[in-house]
């Protein structure tokens, strides 16, 4: 193939910088140096990078450490953390982006109205994992490809789900609030906390992050449970002592500690509405690192009024950012976070890096990694034909573009 010579607009939507500014300095010097995934995948390998890693990269001043790279060649790059509604840079700008590089935590939605206006758009890329934000049947119909930083972040969101369900289980939250407030009443501080030691926790979707979970629970002396429509190995599940269910329910009725790590798609958009919350043992806890619209928000709430669940951890909402009057905003006994699962300063250097591979790929005509690829030809292709279903999970989220 031919290399692309003709000057690319490359249209790139972050999130915020801090509010206190830019960092001029960071609390530690370095970050340790990774030389492989767990499954053995390289990590990202571009030619070179214009970034130290450790730095603040998925910000608008970090740029993913892009823009040297990018104008060097004869390109544009625009940067912005202004997505939403008609009279945004985001909308404004995309008429004529050839690429458009968004992030899970602080998604541009791709919406079909938004790619009927991207006449010279060809290609969507996530820096992290997730491409949910791309309405995925309408970019095989426009031929697009999307292509994401497949395990960049896994273990990162692994240790955040680890973190939420010790804090749930224990009720850390209530306890540090008493710090906070200068109490000193350790019954108001323990009426809700249990060990995790002997509960049985069930992981729905055992792909790289689940997977990660299961491995990292191992040492808590758990009983696991796990439910994917692709089973792992009999060595695994041996290795370590796995229960399989064949169905959601089975899991749910089993499990003390639920956690979801399955993609956002047709099939488990709202999928834990009212009825399947009930299916749950009473008290249980549900975490979600996965997507927040897996989860019917008014239906979490009320189970956790009801005392159906004990509490409820997530890292994910949906739209995002979320509104200041959000259910899961006020709801009790929750541990939300606003989905920093996946962009810690180690996980930003792994996604920025992947993102240049892709766009260096991309300007060669070299083929892109098929783990990285969701849609390719028209297509699910690679990665997103094994985790993803033919669909569009953006509906909802047009009042919020209006």
């Amino acid at each position: 193939m031919t290399e692309k010579k003709e000057t690319q607009k490359i249209l790139c939507v972050l999130y915020e910088d801090p509010s206190t500014g830019y960092p001029p300095k960071y609390i530690r010097d370095e970050i340790p140096t990774l030389e492989k995934y767990p499954d053995n995948q390289t990590l990202p390998n571009p030619q070179s990078i214009d970034f130290k890693p450790g730095d603040l990269l998925g910000s608008v001043s970090g740029e993913l450490g892009l823009r040297k790279f990018l104008e060097e060649q004869g390109h544009k790059l625009i940067v912005t953390s202004d997505k939403d509604g008609p009279d945004s840079v985001f909308e404004k700008e995309l008429e004529d982006a050839d690429v458009v590089i968004s992030q899970p935590f602080w998604p541009a939605y791709l919406t079909e109205e938004r790619l009927a206006k991207a006449k010279k758009l060809k290609m969507a890329i996530t820096a992290g994992i997730g491409s949910d934000h791309v309405d995925l049947d309408a970019a095989m119909r426009r031929d697009l490809t999307v292509c994401e930083v497949t395990f960049c972040n896994s273990i990162s969101v692994a240790e955040h789900t680890v973190m939420m369900i010790l804090s749930v289980v224990r009720d850390y939250m209530t306890q540090y609030q008493h710090v906070l407030s200068g109490d000193w009443n350790i019954a108001d501080c323990v009426q809700r906390s249990y060990d995790l030691e002997g509960m049985k926790v069930g992981i729905i979707g055992s792909g790289r992050i689940g997977l990660a979970v299961l491995k990292r629970l191992k040492p808590f002396d758990v009983d696991l449970h796990y439910t994917d429509r692709h089973r792992l190995s009999e060595e695994q599940e041996h290795d370590l002592g796995l229960h399989y269910h064949d169905t959601l329910e089975s899991l749910l009725e089993t499990c003390d500690v639920l956690s979801i790590h399955c993609p956002l798609h047709s099939e488990t958009e709202y999928l834990f509405d009212t009825k399947l919350l009930q299916k749950m043992k009473k008290g249980s806890y549900l975490i979600n690192t996965a997507r927040g619209k897996i989860c019917d928000p008014y239906a979490i709430k009320e189970a956790l009024e009801s005392g159906q669940l004990a509490a409820y951890a997530g890292d994910v909402w949906f739209p995002q950012p979320a509104s200041a009057n959000h259910p899961w905003r006020s709801m009790p006994h929750h541990a939300m976070t606003p989905h920093t699962s996946g962009t810690s300063l180690s996980a930003q250097a792994r996604y920025a890096a992947g993102v240049r591979e892709i766009l260096e790929n991309y300007f060669t005509g070299q083929a892109i990694r098929d783990e990285y690829l969701i849609v390719k030809d028209g297509c699910l292709a690679g990665c997103g034909a094994h985790s993803y279903s033919e669909g569009n999970s953006t509906a909802g989220i047009e009042s919020v573009l209006q």
